[in-house]
């Protein structure tokens, strides 16, 4: 799932694509696209999709063939930057941090969620925040785990400085803290916070939910791609809210849904309903388009900006948070007009919301 690579990998990757279609831009010219997901509780909408033939159907609806392809989360992004990959799920941080920051215009088409509590810092021996001070905290270092440790710390009036942060690959994160007691603080996210919750002694100190909207879940495409055919924003848009709406409604279709995205992520149906309710979905389009067009968005993002710029994740050479543009719906731009390489496009959510986006 969520979230590392390499600022070297990137800028390797960007190299590769600069001044070429690369494969994924190449199929804007034909009817197959790519979509790469990967496992998530406000992902798993995408993999139900595929299994039970919705987004097929949603495909041949504007003549494509919509290849979905199932990936760890760094892989993923690693897809989408070197171009093998038209669309992606991936977080507003990761999406400005890597294919932006690397000049792959991207824009995010579907405002899925926001993590309402799904990230977490959890410690053993209850220590607290403040108590932190000096000690190891293990974490996927310059991801969303980071961020949170950031804001958490900041509401003590501490730093990052004032801990000492262990960088640990997602795959290695949980069993490597299970595995040692002398591994006193974690962030991650989940299923992981979930497995690490079981063990006794584990106090979560602090979650996602005390930040709101910062860490939010994107479907983002290639922004050439999608312009090439916007039909394939249309598609992904129609599919997404057919599946929402079945999640949505009371009953034995909803529970079988549930049930099966559950079986894809490896968990139990009441872990996975456990992990939607720490996912604040955005069930309607109505409700993304809202958020999408807000003036909190601009100002969660400016949060998000910031930390990456402060950390260096907006290049090695960037020498203001201004590198990369981010433009929103109303046309206004945070950053550099001329290098707009992030972009928050409410169109295609707007035409669901409409009535205009059917199998009719």
């Amino acid at each position: 799932m969520k979230k590392s690579i390499a600022a070297a990998l990137v800028m390797c990757l960007a190299l590769m694509t600069a001044g070429r279609p690369g494969e994924a831009a190449t199929a804007k010219k034909g009817k197959h696209v790519t979509l790469a997901v990967s496992i998530y509780a406000g992902w798993m909408p995408w993999y139900y999709a595929k299994e039970e033939g919705i987004l097929k159907k949603w495909g041949d609806k504007y003549g494509l063939d919509i290849d979905v392809k199932y990936m760890d989360y760094a892989p993923s992004l690693d897809a989408f930057v070197a171009g093998q990959a038209d669309a992606a799920v991936m977080t507003n941080m990761e999406c400005l941090d890597m294919p932006a920051s690397a000049g792959i215009d991207t824009s995010a088409v579907i405002m899925g969620d926001y993590s309402n509590g799904n990230d977490a810092i959890l410690t053993r021996n209850k220590l607290t925040l403040p108590q932190l001070k000096g000690k190891n905290v293990y974490l996927v270092e310059k991801t969303v785990s980071q961020y949170l440790l950031s804001q958490a710390l900041a509401k003590e009036k501490m730093k990052e400085a004032d801990v000492k942060i262990v960088n640990v690959s997602d795959s290695d994160i949980a069993p490597s803290f299970l595995a040692s007691k002398d591994q006193q603080a974690v962030v991650t996210w989940n299923p992981m916070v979930m497995e690490i919750e079981k063990t006794r002694g584990i106090t979560k100190i602090f979650d996602s939910s005390q930040i709101p909207g910062e860490i939010q879940d994107l479907c983002v495409v290639n922004t050439k791609v999608l312009n090439a055919n916007p039909d394939f924003a249309r598609a992904l848009v129609g599919a997404w809210y057919e599946v929402l709406g079945v999640i949505n409604q009371q009953g034995p279709k909803s529970e079988a849904a549930i049930k099966k995205m559950a079986e894809l992520s490896k968990a139990s149906p009441a872990e996975f309903k456990s992990q939607l309710k720490t996912t604040a979905m955005y069930y309607t389009p109505e409700s993304a388009v809202t958020y999408t067009k807000s003036e909190e968005l601009k100002k969660k993002q400016d949060l998000v900006r910031n930390f990456c710029f402060a950390h260096n994740l907006l290049g090695e050479h960037a020498k203001s948070v201004d590198v990369v543009g981010i433009e929103y719906p109303d046309g206004s731009i945070q950053g550099d007009k001329n290098k707009v390489k992030m972009r928050y496009v409410s169109k295609y959510m707007e035409e669901a919301a409409a009535g205009k986006i059917t199998l009719k």
